[in-house]
């Protein structure tokens, strides 16, 4: 894909911490990878999906006109649980997940390159197990640190003849607890004996924007794009470390930044809520 654009930013968090969530009906259950029993031994395989998107795969064009193309996008999952929840866990209302099925689908910190394969390739597939049959309408899980980032993007940028070759590390550390998949089709729902699964869906148009979406809209409003970041390049070439970034973006910039990131978790076009988020140095303020 062209050279590889070098922009490194670390932005550098303490462990999330994880709160557990647990069911006031009295009927919760947690299942184990070697031990899907469920309500009369109804169980089918449940699988985890991570996904980028076409803007991964296929790039995209920011707010501000940059071409964005990624060679490698790489994303650090850890502790992801699905839930039967009762009543349905909305993220945009208060409360804890309300489970009454829990299924731990990653114990261990697994890196995913959501840019893997071709352009129209499915969704890159995680992990899969034997679960209790029912409707998976809950998903949380945290993105943790690996090799001193959380997400590792690599690519080029182009715009008006100029071309500058990023990496892009971010290192803060945050969980997303969301509430059903939402898209074309419903995902989670899992017959006795088939196979269903949930996605973590990565929208990083919220980051750079997208400039097919309206300017004045709360996308491209919301979102640093990638002109910021261009003008730190130097001779083509882009690396940012997290100091580098809250000291050379000027503070309106990097605060975008950080809200962004907040963002950048869905299941599909279903919306996920951020907490124990942690700040550290050169990761600005919780928020």
């Amino acid at each position: 894909m062209g050279r590889k654009l070098i922009l490194a930013s670390l932005l550098l968090g303490a462990p999330v911490l994880v709160l557990g969530c647990r069911a006031q009906t009295g009927g919760d259950r947690q299942t184990n990878p070697a031990d899907a029993n469920g309500a009369g031994g109804q169980t089918g395989e449940l699988r985890l999906a991570a996904n980028g998107e076409d803007f991964v795969r296929q790039g995209f064009t920011s707010k501000n006109g940059w071409q964005i193309a990624f060679e490698r996008v790489a994303v650090t999952l850890g502790d992801v649980t699905a839930y039967q929840s009762d009543p349905p866990f909305d993220p945009d209302q208060g409360g804890d997940i309300q489970a009454v099925e829990t299924v731990k689908l990653v114990t261990e910190p697994v890196t995913v390159d959501l840019a893997e394969g071709p352009e129209d390739a499915d969704p890159i597939e995680v992990t899969g197990q034997q679960a209790p049959a029912g409707e998976y309408d809950a998903l949380a899980w945290s993105l943790v640190t690996a090799n001193n980032a959380t997400i590792a993007m690599e690519g080029t940028a182009q715009k008006d003849g100029r071309t500058i070759d990023f990496q892009v590390s971010l290192a803060r550390q945050m969980r997303y607890r969301c509430g059903a998949y939402v898209g074309e089709q419903r995902k989670g729902i899992l017959e006795p004996g088939g196979t269903a699964a949930v996605e973590a869906t990565f929208h990083f148009d919220h980051l750079f924007g997208d400039a097919e979406a309206p300017a004045d809209g709360d996308l491209n409003q919301n979102a640093l794009g990638f002109e910021p970041l261009a003008a730190l390049a130097e001779d083509g070439q882009l690396q940012a470390d997290a100091n580098r970034l809250r000291s050379q973006l000027s503070d309106a910039d990097y605060q975008t930044l950080q809200n962004a990131l907040q963002g950048l978790g869905h299941v599909g076009e279903g919306h996920c809520r951020v907490n124990e988020v942690t700040a550290s140095a050169g990761d600005g303020n919780p928020s």
